[in-house]
């Protein structure tokens, strides 16, 4: 008999690591620690037959004023290919929605964008979101490799960027503390005045670091006394994330943010970390999408693009959730998204 149960964070994190190794921070204990620090409800959950474990989600319960929903980033955890398993646990999570009266459910599972998974989630009963949800297309590199066969993996003009940097006697280094993410959320309201987004909350960013703790990094490249770029970068098994950017009108002209990037590739390297994501491009053919400006960027370091199935809302209340998608179709009009 198929059942959902709460589980511990400890008990959480010890399955999804040793059972869905595409799995990222997205859909760690750490990750449901940053909202749970910001106030909001979240939830360990494990699909079970019997006493065998099946799969197991981390969702995020929203208080959103359009109307409440349940959120799960990077998943739900579970066999996509076994639908009578990943039902069964969206009806456990629908039981959850019902309780807290959410009008829908969000989720982006780590898996890739096809015709066979659309198909197989509109079988689900499943609808694709009119919001994007967590880097749908991203790009992600091999950290197995060596650094000479990353550099040469680069495009050109990213590899002479790098080299630039060097040459120049940009300095690239890191930091963990409380103090270094107030510097660079205070970097990143400069950064989001200038280019026109809408940026985390200091207590977004703050509560990162103390979720994550030593796994959640800052780092600034300089050239002397000069900062150029800030990355938050999440430094975590098994997967390192640029997960947050910030720059100063002169890094616009000098390459710091290269050499931030290929320090960061080097750290998780040396950390044993197998891969890097990049974290958020625009899709093939969208030229005024939002990450359309950093998409020839972090394409340059080369890579392989990788595209999830899109957003997927599974409808609790269906008169409500038509209003909410034709407010969320005019937000993502106008948002660029």
């Amino acid at each position: 008999m198929l059942s959902v149960k709460e589980l511990s964070p400890a008990d959480f994190d010890e399955y999804v690591s040793k059972k869905h190794l595409e799995a990222n921070f997205l859909q760690s204990s750490a990750w449901g620690d940053v909202y749970r620090i910001d106030g909001e409800k979240v939830y360990y959950l494990g699909l079970f037959d019997g006493k065998k474990q099946l799969g197991a989600s981390l969702v995020i319960f929203k208080p959103a004023k359009r109307g409440a929903y349940l959120e799960i980033p990077g998943g739900p955890l579970v066999d996509w290919s076994k639908q009578e398993h990943v039902k069964a646990f969206l009806d456990g999570i629908a039981e959850i929605a019902n309780q807290n009266k959410c009008v829908f459910v969000r989720m982006r599972p780590n898996i890739p964008d096809n015709e066979q998974n659309r198909t197989m989630a509109q079988k689900l009963g499943l609808v694709p979101s009119p919001m994007h949800l967590h880097a749908e297309h991203t790009v992600m590199l091999d950290l197995t490799k060596s650094e000479d066969e990353l550099m040469a993996d680069m495009r050109r003009q990213t590899r002479y960027e790098v080299r630039k940097a060097d040459k120049l006697g940009i300095k690239v280094k890191f930091e963990t503390t409380k103090k270094a993410f107030d510097e660079f959320y205070d970097l990143q309201l400069e950064t989001a005045k200038r280019q026109g987004f809408i940026p985390s909350s200091r207590e977004f960013i703050l509560a990162q670091h103390e979720a994550f703790g030593e796994n959640a990094r800052i780092y600034t490249a300089k050239l002397h006394d000069e900062v150029l770029a800030k990355g938050l970068i999440i430094m975590q098994q098994p997967e390192a994330v640029y997960n947050e950017a910030a720059s100063t009108e002169a890094g616009r002209k000098l390459p710091g943010a290269y050499a931030l990037q290929w320090q960061v590739i080097r750290d998780a390297k040396k950390a044993g970390i197998g891969r890097y994501n990049l974290f958020g491009i625009a899709p093939p053919n969208s030229p005024h999408h939002r990450y359309a400006g950093v998409t020839t960027f972090k394409t340059g370091f080369g890579g392989e693009l990788v595209t999830y199935l899109p957003a997927q809302d599974l409808v609790i209340r269906p008169m409500h959730y038509k209003f909410v998608h034709k407010l969320e179709e005019l937000r993502k009009r106008r948002r660029h998204l």
